[in-house]
This record gives structure tokens, sequence and C-alpha cells, in this order.
């Protein structure tokens, strides 16, 4: 994660960004799973505390499904119903999953993989924390080093990162023709910004 971070603060600098505003702890949270504080610790470089890999599961599936009430307003009923119905689980059992209260089976985290829409299959839910957001900073850093996302950077204003990542996380859950109808707009409007900044 080091040599991630490095890559990153020089990809920073070169646009001239806040680390603060780019390397969110708050959102990286979010994305990866991971508590804030968690986060916060693992970008000054420092160790969070041990968990074991249950602890991780248990964990992470509690906070991507807090997230999805909060994001969609559902009560857990509605959301042990929806597991319960694509795992052939019962409600109670999806129920407490959900909670944190039981560690699902390696078949049952399959599932939950394609229920929460991750990335990174199962070792999205039992990686370490250092590699959870490793792997999420590397993300970053491959979406921001395109020519196209670099040009863009520089001129986002504070805030707009936010509403931007949170209709992109809004949008996970998503269609496959509905992600194409977005990936559509989101080139067009990248091409009709070089189109004006060429004139």
């Amino acid at each position: 994660m080091p040599e991630t971070l490095r890559r990153l603060d020089a990809l920073i600098q070169q646009g001239d960004l806040a680390r603060s505003e780019f390397l969110d702890a708050r959102r990286l949270a979010v994305s990866t799973a991971l508590p804030e504080d968690v986060v916060d610790i693992l970008l000054r470089g420092g160790q969070p505390p041990a968990e074991t890999v249950n602890e991780r599961v248990r964990s992470r599936i509690k906070a991507l499904a807090n997230d999805r009430l909060a994001r969609t307003g559902q009560r857990m009923s509605d959301l042990a119903g929806a597991i319960s119905r694509q795992l052939g689980v019962s409600a109670f059992w999806a129920r407490q999953v959900c909670a944190g209260d039981k560690v699902p089976s390696v078949e049952l985290l399959h599932g939950l993989v394609d229920f929460f829409g991750v990335d990174g299959g199962e070792a999205f839910f039992t990686a370490s924390a250092d590699e959870a957001l490793d792997r999420e900073l590397r993300s970053l850093l491959s979406a921001r080093s395109t020519p196209e996302v670099r040009a863009v950077l520089p001129s986002a204003s504070p805030g707009r990162d936010d509403v931007r990542g949170l209709a992109l996380r809004q949008a996970r859950d998503l269609p496959e023709q509905r992600w194409n109808v977005l990936n559509a707009t989101l080139k067009a409007l990248l091409e009709l910004d070089d189109q004006e900044g060429d004139r």
C-alpha cells in the first residue's frame, strides 16, 4: 500500500489537488466497507487493530447492509427479505448476517458478493484492512490515470467529488443496460469537454 499511496500523492501533486479531498476517509470507508477510523489510520501509515477473518466478514457485511439501508430508505426486514429470496435462505438468517451476528458459509458469501455487487469477489470481505484499502486506492489510481479523467480533475470544485461518488455508488445497483447508457453518457460528456477545450 505505501507504493500505491506514493503514486496517488504524485498524481495529486500533478493535478494540484488537496490530498484530503482526493483521499477522503469517509468515502473510502464506504467503498471498502471498512470503519472510517481504520481507513484514517491506514492513510496516515499506521497499523489498525488486528481482527480475525470472521470479524472482517461480519463487519463488512454489516457496513454494506447499513449503507444500503441508508441509501434506499429500506427497513432491515426488506433487505433481509431480498437476500432471502435471492440466496434461498431464511429471512431470519439473512437478518442475522446483515446485523453482523452470523458468518455466512463460503457459498453464501459468494451469493452476497453478487447481491451487494462488490468488486474483488469474496476477498472484498476477507482481505485484511490494508489489502482492502490498497485495492480501492489502486482502482482510484487507475481511474484517475486516464487522460480524460486527469484533464477534468484539476477543475473540480470541492463538493463535486462527493456528489459524483454518491451518484456512482447509487448507480452500482443499476441493471447492465442502464450501466451501458450511463457509460455512453459519460463518454459523450468527456468528448464534448475535449472538443470545447480544442476551440
